[in-house]
This record gives C-alpha cells, structure tokens and sequence, in this order.
C-alpha cells in the first residue's frame, strides 16, 4: 500500500508517525527493547501528546534477527500464525546494538533515528529517515518499514510470480488469488525475499502484506500490514544459496518426494469426456509407443458433476472403480485423483459438515456459500481438529483402494467478510493461511498410509512453509509460447522463495496449442523437477498433435529417466538444504553481474544449465557462465562468459554442462524409480584440479558415493559402496568396470 504522494508528502487522508529519537534501550540476555520518540525530545513538553514506538530484537538462530515494531500494546494476539522454527543462536546485547552470530543490528542513539544492519561489520541495509512508521486514516491502522537497497541492488522472491522475475518497480500484494499465470494475481504468496547484496527478509504474518519494491520509494523496498505491530526477520547470507538454506530451516524444508513422482503424469484433462476405455487407450497408446508413464491423473469428473467433493467415484462412468485401480497398478501406474476443500450443497458431505459444524459459518451462525464454482459450496473449516479429522476420514479410503496421490487443487477463494473460524482465527490473517492447513491435512493422510518418502500433492496453492508439502504446479496458464514464458517465471519466482520442487501443465492449460509449441513444451516440462501433461476441454496424448511429438516426448521422457541418479540426488539436496531443484542463474553464480535479470533459463540442479526455446523455429539465445561448458546432447564445447545464439530442432534444447561437473547418469530410459547405482555411468565434463564427491542414492539409503580426483594429467575415480557394475566415460571413450572393481586412473591427453 502506498502512504506517500511522491517523495515529500503524505496522501490525502493518513497521518504518518515515524521514530525521530532514540528515547532508550532495555537490554536483556537474548533480547534488546528500544523506545523511540516520535519527535525529538529536548524537555518534558515534548513527551505529551506524541506517539511512542517500540522496537523489540531478538534471534530464533543464528544470523538471523527479528524485528517487532508496535505502537498500541494492547491489541489482542489473534491466529494464525507461521511456524517460525528456533535453532542455536549466539547473541551479543549492548544499548545499542544486538548481535545474533554475523549479522548485527545497530541502533543510531544520536539525534536522527536509523536501525543499521551490519553482516561480519559490514552494512548490508537498514531502516533510515523515515523508513519506519505508523500509520491512522480513513483506509485504517497501518505499520510500514522500508529497508534500503544499495546501488544496482536487485530482489527475488515474494512468492510464485508471472511478471519479471526481478521485483524491483513492483508493487505486491501478498495476497492468494485464482487468477491464472498471465497477471499481478498469484496462488502462491509468500512474504520473502533475497537480494543481490546478500540477505533474505520474511514478513512474520500470514494475511496480506503490501509490498511497494523500489517502487513507491525507488531507493527502497517497503512493506506494510494493517494493525498496530510489524514482525519481521532479517536473514544474512552472504549468499542467495546460504539465504534459502536459512530460511527453510526456518520455515520448513521440503519433504523428499517418491521417486516415481518424477515420471510422466498423464491426466484425463479437465472437462472432456472420459471412462475406464478412454483411460485404457490412453494409458496403452502410451506403452505402444514406447512412452514410459509412472501416474494416472483423474481430474475433477471422477466424482458426479455439482457433488464436488463427496469423493465417490461416478459409478455411471466408473463402475468398478478398485478393479480398475488395480488393472492399472497392474500396468505399473500410480494413480493421482483431484479434490479440492470446498463441499457443493449436492453432495451428501454437506449436510454432514453443517450438522457437526465442519463447514465455516458466517457471523450470524449460517454456513458461508456461494455458487462460484460448485453450486451451494460450503468451505471445509480446517481450524477445527474434528473437521480436519473428518476430512481425512474420507480421503482414507480411497489410498486403500489403491490412490497413490491427490491433485489438493484451489485453496485460494477464501472469503474474509462477515465469517467465522472454528478457533476464533481472524478472517484476514487466515486468507493466505487457509491452503497450509488443507495441503498439510491431505500430505499426512498419505505419508500415514504409504510411510514416510511415499507422500505426493500437485498442490496448487501454497503460502510461508507450504514447501514442507510438494509438489506444487503453475496453475491455469495458455497454450503459447508467452505463457510458456510467464510459466517459468513464475516457478523461478516461486523456487526463490524456498520451495524445492515444481510443475506445470506441459502445452499450457487453456486452449489447443499448436503442434511447435507443445513440442518445445514438452522438453521444457520433462527438464523440470516434475513433468506432467494436462489440459483444459482438450487431451495432452501427443499423437492428438503430430507424430513428431510423439518422439519428442519419447526423447526426452528417456533423456529424464536416465538422468533420474543426478537429479534424484538434487531432490534430496533440496529436502536436506532447502536449495531448489530448478534453480535461478543467481543462486549458482551470485557473483556474476550478468545472470541478474535472467528469467528464461535456470539451473537443474547445481551443474546442468537449462535453457528451453520460446519459438517454433528453434531460436534461441541464452547466456553462458565463465568457464568451457559442454552441450550434453552433442558433446559441443561452449566457452563463456557471454550470450550465445543457436537453432536447436525439436528433439534437442541447451542442456549445457558446468565445467568440473561430474554427472551419474542411470542405466533405465523406461522408468524413474530403480536402483541408480547398478550399472550407473559417471560422466566427467572437463574435469578440474582437486577432489570432487558424487553420492548416488541407493535403495533404503544404501547410497555409492564416487570420488573423482585429478592430480596434473591423471584421474583416478574411486567407489565406496554395494558392488555394481559401473562405467566412467570422458569425451567419447568409455571405460566398462565390473562389479567388484571400485577403483580406475585415467590419463589425459
């Protein structure tokens, strides 16, 4: 929200009060409270009649501090909350300053107020003139900070968004909307963001939070909430990479998803028309082409039109519903169904939920209902324990019949006027907090019944912490290269915001798209953590497009599988470190001025760098890091810094290799879950001076981890680990190793 009307004045109708001086301090052992006037004091005059503001420090861990600014103390403490997590935290406390490892925060106690942030005696930002304030007016009660950025400072993340990946002259709304992927609208809001200069900021509250990013103020980043307190965290880096293993442990690192989860999804579509035979055809025209499937997805039709959710299936088109659960677990299928939190009049679970109180109720004791949607729907009231277990009781058993997984769609129309929640949360600060507690009731339904590493969402929506529950997908975007585009910032934008994994509709949702860009798609979708095909009123086999496309999905649904060692071993780096699968260029290479602004390229993991093609034609310009990076697909050679321009056909897209990189590539193209290490092929891309480790994951944490060390002109690779075949291979020349062999040298040149 914006309070200023250019640079000196206020707008029409609010009054803005900000700290002029430091008053006092309170230090305490793990905690530093500062009084700051309002105006300047120079007698006791001016003690009447001004606000006083409160600034409070303290450290939930190391190298990082939070900030609580409030003006009225005695505002009641309404839900819900974030769930911040504590770890160990060495802190130094003086009037002045407050110290939580490297990172500091110091307070100006001189004549003009100013909070400083400082990273190992370095200022990093801070809070200056006029940077904090309170807010009173017409629009209500307000409390902003601004936090500078230096010279050429840039910020990512603020959640899942479709514009420039870039935040800086945006003003953001922290707020989930369905709004598709071609707006200001997001599904994902998330209050976080990093910037190029080294620190993360999290805005501890989960309602909406305005966010005015060199926009308002072009010198700074400002965010506001309404009330009387502000609670913010300062997160020192000093890399973006260091940032987001930071913030997850603050907030929750992703669960390690199944392995098949990283196979193709193949989905009904949306509202065509389908049965048991069209599912058959689909599910075989795929295994006679050689198009290796591992999920099923049945979308919204699998439940009687106006019922959703009563979550049973629609007998008249699926008559035998666990005999057919069965013949495609048979086939080697998982099986993913849609739901979504809201109950339709129709079904026979809204008479239940009104009866026991599981349904939101309006202020006057009704249950809330709209038509949007479902006609008559009621909204599943997650804050009360006994509806939480009820919901789960219905999803329970449909995994015993064989579900593997749940498409947990919507989550975002979550109304704030004129209701009330089971535990007396305020309606505001629920909205965006709504999606954590359904996406979070329906993971623990299924990691309970598969055991833990087995649970799986293609969730939609998704706030602070959400990333606790994957997979999240992109959301309703179009059948064209543009949206292609928008796609891909909006995951970029989404994975700076500590999410580990991520998805989208190969071909785009709405509309038919044209043969060339489902194809360019398709290798866009299967080098991205989780690769699904789903449409709107049309289906995604790609037979229904060219014949063409059906060797492209051939190519790189194989090209996916057998890269399934390097990028299984991402995944878990993303569980235990909270660094995303697909990651922004700036996260890898923070000091390289040119990957700022770059939005459509991203690295697969630390070493493989991804560009996909925009055109039909196959143009396609990207830029190259320092270093000799090597095309994987061709063995080419390309020698960076610099921008390079190619044509790429449809069965090819840059795959370039980070110089150094050794990749474990997998002996299987059919399927994504098998054991990595047994025939496994370690690729060496212009190996570099000195020791680098390579862990293959391995059944029930039976992991090989390979050694490769170059000492001059000689490389000598080295396995600890179960007994497997196992190959090495530099350039073109392959070395075939036996099973009880754990060691080899190479000689260059």
């Amino acid at each position: 929200m914006k309070f200023t009307d250019g640079y000196w004045r206020k707008r029409d109708g609010l009054t803005v009060v900000h700290p002029a001086h430091h008053l006092d301090s309170a230090p305490g052992p793990d905690s530093l409270t500062v009084y700051a006037a309002t105006r300047r004091i120079h007698d006791r005059g001016d003690t009447l009649d001004a606000p006083l503001i409160t600034v409070t420090l303290t450290a939930p861990m190391d190298d990082v501090i939070r900030v609580t600014v409030e003006h009225f103390q005695g505002v009641a403490a309404k839900g819900p909350d974030f769930r911040i997590g504590e770890g160990p935290a060495e802190i130094a406390v003086s009037p002045s300053t407050f110290t939580s490892g490297a990172l500091t925060a110091r307070v100006n106690t001189g004549d003009n107020w100013g909070l400083d942030f400082l990273a190992d005696g370095k200022r990093i930002t801070g809070s200056g003139w006029k940077g904090m304030g309170v807010v009173s007016g017409d629009a209500g009660d307000f409390v902003h900070e601004q936090l500078d950025l230096g010279v050429g400072e840039v910020v990512y993340g603020l959640g899942e968004r479709f514009g420039p990946l870039i935040k800086n002259g945006q003003s953001i709304d922290i707020w989930n909307e369905d709004g598709g992927t071609s707006s200001e609208q997001s599904y994902k809001n998330v209050p976080f963001y990093f910037t190029s200069a080294g620190y993360g900021v999290l805005v501890d509250h989960p309602g909406r939070v305005s966010f005015e990013v060199a926009s308002e103020m072009v010198t700074r980043t400002q965010f506001s909430v309404a009330g009387q307190a502000l609670s913010y965290l300062v997160i020192h880096g000093p890399t973006p990479a260091d940032v987001l293993r930071r913030y997850t442990a603050l907030t929750g690192r992703p669960a390690l998803p199944p392995a098949w989860s990283f196979g193709l999804w193949l989905t009904t579509s949306f509202t065509t028309s389908y049965d048991e035979e069209t599912v058959n055809k689909f599910v075989d025209g795929m295994a006679d082409r050689d198009l290796p499937l591992s999920v099923f997805h049945f979308d919204t039709f699998w439940m009687r039109e106006f019922n959703w959710c009563d979550f049973e299936w629609d007998t008249r088109i699926f008559p035998d519903p666990p005999g057919m659960l069965k013949r495609l677990a048979g086939k080697g299928l998982k099986v993913c169904l849609w739901i979504n939190p809201y109950i339709a009049q129709r079904s026979p679970l809204f008479t239940e939920g009104k009866a026991n109180g599981y349904l939101v109720r309006t202020v006057g004791g009704d249950v809330w209902q709209w038509d949007r949607w479902q006609a008559g729907m009621g909204l599943v009231d997650f804050t009360n324990p006994e509806a939480r277990e009820w919901y789960a009781s219905k999803l329970r058993p449909l995994v015993e019949m064989g579900v593997d997984a749940f498409k947990s769609d919507f989550g975002e129309r979550i109304p704030v006027d004129g209701i009330v929640w089971h535990d007396g949360s305020d309606p505001e600060r629920m909205h965006n907090y709504y999606t954590q507690l359904y996406n979070q009731v329906v993971f623990d339904v299924l990691k309970e019944a598969r055991g833990e590493g087995e649970a799986v969402l293609f969730a939609r929506s998704a706030t602070v912490g959400g990333q606790q529950f994957p997979v999240h997908w992109g959301g309703d975007n179009t059948g064209t290269f543009e949206s292609m585009a928008e796609s891909l910032r909006g995951g970029l934008s989404l994975m700076s915001s500590g999410f580990g994994f991520w998805s989208h509709d190969i071909g785009g949702f709405e509309g038919l798209p044209d043969p060339a860009v489902f194809k360019r798609w398709v290798a866009f979708g299967l080098l991205s953590s989780h690769s699904r095909l789903h449409g709107s009123k049309s289906y995604r086999v790609p037979w229904n497009f060219d014949e063409e496309s059906v060797d492209v999905l051939r190519t790189f649904t194989h090209l996916k599988y057998r890269l399934m060692p390097y990028i299984f071993g991402a995944a878990r780096e993303a569980h235990l470190s909270g660094l995303p699968v697909m990651r922004p260029l700036i996260v890898e290479f923070p000091d390289d001025p040119a990957v700022a602004y770059l939005d459509r390229q991203y690295m697969l993991g630390g070493d493989l760098l991804v560009a996909p093609v925009f055109s039909a034609g196959g143009e396609v310009s990207y830029y190259v890091p320092a270093g000799r990076w090597t095309h994987y697909l061709s063995g080419e050679v390309v020698e960076g810094p610099g921008w390079v321009r190619e044509t790429h056909d449809f069965s090819s897209v840059p795959l370039l290799v980070r110089p150094g990189a050794v990749i474990p590539v997998g002996a299987r193209q059919d399927r994504p879950d098998y054991d990595y290490r047994d025939g496994i092929t370690l690729r060496l891309f212009e190996p570099a001076p000195g020791r680098t480790a390579v862990i293959v994951p391995g059944p029930s944490g039976a992991d090989t981890v390979f050694t490769v060390e170059r000492d001059g002109t000689e490389i000598r690779i080295g396995r600890a680990g179960d007994a497997l075949p196992w190959r090495v291979q530099l350039g073109t020349g392959v070395i075939e190793l036996a099973a009880d062999q754990d060691s080899c040298t190479l000689t260059l040149g």
